[in-house]
């Protein structure tokens, strides 16, 4: 396959040429790129040479891949990588790949890039499915997909690696590039690829922090998910054992943040910022304006205006720096304490809907209340 030149919107794609080792080694450098994509690491000068050298041009002759130097247009300045890692051209399917070097990015550059070189092959090629793979977390990335026009079709399990999942999506011929993203998408991507925050909430016994789980949570996780009422109102395994635990402070919770699909936090009490409980805000994928929460307090943290402060910061973040417009709550039918919760962080109560619930293989009657955005400030929340 011979190498080409692609331009478009002030950029240029070409082919990788020895004179670039320099800029691709610089690049190489930072600690995103090393992160995110399968660079080695440490990345070392021999490692561009052999890339820029010998294996793009490879993989042009090869016809197995179309590796371009995505320049500036008028300048000629290397501002990042894009194109097919993978080709097949007898079956029309490829995978894209990218990355933009630290001083160019806000610009759009590989979202332009990839978008260019998907036209590319689906009109020279015969590609028919440009397929793009990136590890759970990186929502920078994801977000540059998103704006090429790739539609993501789901996560696969130890994608990149054992233990490193990876959102899988592609654009087809026949896609329609989006002219812009809704604006929730664009400020979720940038709040999830932060660290997840730690929130503050006042109650009468002093100010309560809301954080990322630790490993002293662990012992304080089992006692609460092994007493009898958090047996009887919610879905905690049963019999509860420490590996649980473990399971849910190293593994469920930074899943939860890496995928963007909502925020697991600790309760950590005023004395010592010790475990007093968890509250977790779960993002609807049918509806991206709505989530619902769900919590679980200890007996020796109950009754002491915890939970209530809890939610109600944890809404106000989710309505502020994910815009959301509505949050439920939902609990088992005489769950008179966790109706107490919410009611007390300003959710109102909506009615009873049947069968709604699975609880331990048994459909049961769940209660409904909810908190909107609009609600916040009126002065009866």
């Amino acid at each position: 396959m011979d190498p080409v030149e692609i331009a478009a919107e002030g950029l240029l794609l070409r082919p990788w040429r020895p004179d670039d080792a320099d800029a691709v080694h610089q690049a190489c450098q930072d600690p995103d790129i090393q992160r995110w994509t399968t660079v080695p690491r440490p990345y070392l000068r021999e490692h561009a040479d052999t890339f820029v050298a010998k294996a793009a041009p490879e993989a042009w002759a090869t016809g197995t891949g179309a590796p371009f130097a995505v320049c500036d247009a008028t300048t000629g300045e290397i501002l990042g990588s894009g194109g097919f890692v993978s080709l097949d051209r007898t079956e029309g399917t490829g995978e894209i790949g990218y990355w933009t070097a630290p001083w160019a990015r806000g610009r759009g550059v590989a979202a332009i890039a990839t978008r260019a070189v998907a036209r590319w092959a689906f009109d020279h090629l015969g590609v028919r499915r440009a397929a793009l793979k990136i590890e759970t977390g990186n929502h920078r990335s994801l977000l540059t997909a998103l704006r090429a026009g790739c539609v993501i079709e789901g996560i696969a399990r130890d994608g990149v690696a054992p233990g490193r999942d990876a959102w899988v999506g592609a654009i087809l011929a026949g896609d329609d590039v989006p002219l812009d993203l809704p604006p929730y998408v664009r400020r979720r991507a940038t709040v999830f690829a932060s660290p997840q925050p730690t929130l503050f909430a006042t109650t009468r016994s002093g100010e309560i922090r809301l954080r990322p789980l630790e490993e002293r949570d662990i012992d304080g996780v089992v006692i609460g998910a092994r007493d009898p009422e958090s047996v009887r109102w919610t879905t905690v395994p049963h019999p509860y054992e420490r590996e649980h635990a473990e399971f849910f402070v190293h593994e469920y919770g930074p899943r939860v943040w890496a995928r963007g699909t909502g925020a697991l936090f600790g309760i950590g009490d005023p004395e010592a910022d010790a475990y007093a409980g968890v509250m977790e805000l779960r993002l609807w994928e049918r509806d991206p304006a709505v989530a619902d929460v769900g919590f679980v307090v200890p007996p020796h943290a109950r009754g002491r205006g915890y939970a209530p402060a809890a939610l109600a910061a944890v809404a106000a973040w989710g309505f502020t720096a994910l815009y959301l417009t509505r949050i439920e709550w939902r609990a088992n039918v005489g769950n008179t304490a966790s109706r107490r919760v919410a009611e007390k962080a300003g959710f109102r109560f909506e009615g009873t809907t049947r069968a709604a619930l699975d609880h331990r293989g048994e459909r049961v009657d769940a209660w409904v209340a909810a908190l909107l955005a609009t609600d916040i400030g009126k002065g009866d929340t």
